[in-house]
């Protein structure tokens, strides 16, 4: 159970650190709704950076707690590690790149590392169920 609070823990700083920086940025550009549509504007990579771990870290996370309540197998616990590097890869890939116009292996690599570990923390939680 330790490795998957761990894991949550770390996936609720991404998003709670990301949206911290998006309140920043916002107070320091003056700007308290929307951002830009230039790909590389501060604000905007920000803003879908938080919006993207939004949307995939709470599943990750609920798919850990409840696994990390059964007792699960090595693989499993090695998943919910990776799922998380993927998780904080992917941040990496879409704010310390000049634009988000051009696909970069980082982005890509986060990406496909998670739909990868979350898919396989989905069979998981279907072969214990």
């Amino acid at each position: 159970m330790k490795t998957a609070l761990v894991c949550i823990a770390l996936l609720g700083l991404l998003i709670f650190g990301l949206g911290l920086a998006v309140s920043i940025t916002r107070g320091t550009t003056k700007r308290s709704i929307g951002h830009s549509d230039d790909p590389t504007d501060w604000l905007h990579k920000l803003c879908r950076a938080h919006a993207n771990a939004a949307e995939y870290n709470p599943i990750l996370g609920l798919l850990m707690l409840v696994l990390g309540m059964r007792e699960p197998a090595v693989w499993v616990l090695w998943t919910m590690i990776f799922a998380t590097v993927f998780r904080y890869t992917h941040v990496v890939g879409m704010i310390a790149m000049p634009t988000l116009a051009q696909p970069n292996a980082l982005r890509f690599t986060g990406a496909l590392g998670t739909y990868v570990c979350g898919i396989l923390l989905v069979i998981a939680l279907l072969t214990v169920a």
